[in-house]
């Protein structure tokens, strides 16, 4: 592919699209409950403001600077205006502890700190006070007794000098250090090169159908390089970018921009699917009927008609009926929804995609900028289960013992100072060896089947893999969120977090009393239920892969309690070790 002059840094894509398609809306965010909005423009101007700010507060190239906060206009403007001073962004998710910034303040020996509101605020000089390097912070939010960023807005930009910085940098100069401690471990910061980035995001392009005419919402979090890499893939191809007010308000955004495209995490396209469903499931009579019949239409979906003209028509009358009401609560114009992060359940592909609502599930991670393989419409490039073709100019292999290994130009820098971790990972060919497992199918689709450290052997010598059982018993109304424990066990068992919604609204319909969610777990009519669905659901897997046993929490797995990580992934050992006696007395019980 290689990449055009005007391709090869990150802070080249907004001049592109200043010279290509200026937009009078590139960047919005809500102030106050309305939305202001950013031209494209305006964004440069700020970016060129601020970084001569940066500038006269002694940040030079090389040095790191740090963000911390919600995705806004003003990340993305400080981003910039970092980015082409030859500085390096530091982002930090605003979820986790004041002991953790300044782990990894000190790593990375920040100099400036920039956070959102008052919360994160008082974090970050928790964590100032235990960083020599750390030499300001300032806020986005207007605070009392705190610096405001735009007081770093220089009312005259430095032309000349911020050219002669931006002239300096080159491709694979360090853009960005993300520190990620994945499900285990100490935070590692990996070294993602402007080079990394930037081709991630050009090789991604292809598989995103939208045009310059287009508007996306963005809300997961931009310290992840997911949702980083898109915001740099909008920039370059236009797309008017929205930001959603806050976790809360995301529906409320979505119907209010009716975007063309946005990112989830299959977690939140469960919760999605499961509120549809449980407005379904309120109707009553033929309606009723007419709702299920075409969820049950939507599960046998495979796209480009291979089902048939029989299915064809069915799922037409499906879509004019039913799913078009699903299509007009996404705002009515949605041309693709990127998912990653985690598996996505195949049910869940099909009955969206069904609905005329295209979800696309890729494969990456941060080490890779992060894009291996996504799905796309075109060219015959969605296969249902799997996450696609590999993008252009990325490699794929299969190790001998299933690990999927890549190389490419996305492929990071190193580790942070670690290079004892970086040789374990990067062979001395460049093969980035991902600690996934996975398969190719029909030679041209990759298929992730599980981590390599999470899959687990019984006390028989079976191998057990979770994600693809969770996945499968999640399909349960009844489940909110599910861990197959087992491991040098007889039997492989389960931990149930219960859709407390769904499960309350069943009580209800029986008659079933309770006082607490505790006591509504122990009831013996409770356990019953849930133990049909573990049965019916037990029904895909192999002798030794049943669930023999299963216990309910009261507690849900959240970033609060540690128990997943920031972007929703189990933190399996945490589980392990919080739950060690419930786990234990499972297999001691019975």
């Amino acid at each position: 592919m290689g990449l055009k002059a005007d391709q090869t840094r990150l802070f080249d894509f907004y001049h592109y699209q200043m010279e290509h398609y200026p937009q009078e809306v590139a960047l919005a965010g809500k102030e106050n409950g309305k939305w202001k909005t950013y031209s494209t423009e305006k964004v440069i101007q700020m970016a060129n403001q601020l970084s001569t700010g940066l500038l006269r507060e002694g940040i030079q190239p090389g040095d790191k600077v740090s963000i911390i906060g919600n995705n806004r206009p003003e990340w993305v403007i400080a981003d910039l205006a970092i980015l082409q001073i030859g500085a390096i962004n530091v982002p930090v998710y605003p979820t986790i502890s004041d002991r953790e910034y300044a782990f990894i303040f000190n790593d990375s020996e920040v100099k400036m700190v920039m956070v959102s509101d008052d919360e994160l605020l008082a974090k970050a000089r928790l964590a100032k006070d235990q960083s020599p390097s750390v030499k300001s912070i300032y806020t986005f939010d207007e605070i009392k007794d705190a610096s405001h960023w735009s007081e770093l807005l220089a009312e005259t930009p430095d032309m000349d000098k911020i050219e002669g910085l931006k002239k300096s940098v080159k491709p694979e100069d360090l853009a960005t250090l993300i520190y990620t401690s994945g499900t285990t471990g100490t935070p590692k910061g990996v070294m993602l090169s402007h080079q990394n980035v930037a081709s991630n995001a050009i090789g991604s392009k292809p598989r995103l159908p939208v045009n310059e005419t287009a508007r996306g919402v963005s809300f997961l979090p931009l310290c992840h390089i997911y949702e980083r890499m898109l915001i740099y893939l909008y920039t370059y191809t236009g797309v008017s970018l929205y930001f959603a007010e806050s976790l809360d308000t995301i529906g409320d955004d979505i119907r209010d921009v009716k975007p063309n495209v946005f990112t989830a995490v299959p977690r939140l396209l469960e919760k999605v699917f499961d509120k549809i469903v449980a407005k379904g499931a309120e109707l009553s009579g033929i309606k009723k009927g007419l709702f299920f019949w075409a969820v049950r239409v939507g599960e046998k979906f495979e796209p480009y008609g291979a089902n048939g003209p029989i299915y064809e028509m069915k799922l037409k009358l499906a879509r004019k009926l039913i799913f078009s009401k699903w299509q007009e609560a996404l705002g009515g114009n949605v041309q693709a929804i990127a998912s990653g992060s985690a598996a996505l359940n195949p049910r869940l592909a099909r009955i969206f995609n069904a609905a005329g609502i295209p979800v696309l599930e890729g494969y990456g991670l941060t080490e890779t900028s992060p894009v291996v393989s996504v799905n796309e419409l075109d060219n015959k490039g969605m296969k249902i289960g799997t996450t696609g073709r590999p993008i252009e100019d990325v490699h794929v292999k299969i190790a001998e013992d299933g690990e999927i290994l890549v190389k490419g130009p996305n492929v990071m820098m190193g580790y942070y100072k670690r290079q004892d971790l970086t040789d374990e990972v990067l062979d001395k060919d460049g093969w980035f060896h991902t600690g996934d497992i996975g398969e190719m199918v029909e030679d041209q689709y990759l298929r992730i089947t599980d981590r390599k450290k999470e899959i687990f052997k019984t006390s028989g010598g079976k191998y057990i893999a979770p994600q693809i059982m969770e996945n499968k018993f999640k399909e349960s109304r009844f489940i909110e969120q599910i861990i197959v424990v087992g491991e040098f066990k007889k039997h492989p068992s389960a931990l149930v977090v219960p859709s407390f919604e769904f499960l309350e609204d069943w009580c209800k319909r029986k008659g079933i009393k309770y006082s607490s969610r505790a006591d509504m777990l122990v009831n013996p009519r409770v356990i019953d239920r849930y133990q049909e669905e573990i049965d019916e659901h037990n029904e895909d897997f192999g002798k030794w892969e049943k669930i023999k046993q299963f216990r309910l929490l009261d507690d849900e797995f959240t970033v609060e309690n540690k128990m997943v990580t920031p972007t929703l992934k189990l933190k399996r050992k945490v589980i392990h070790e919080k739950y060690h006696d419930l786990i234990e007395g499972i297999y001691t019980e019975g």
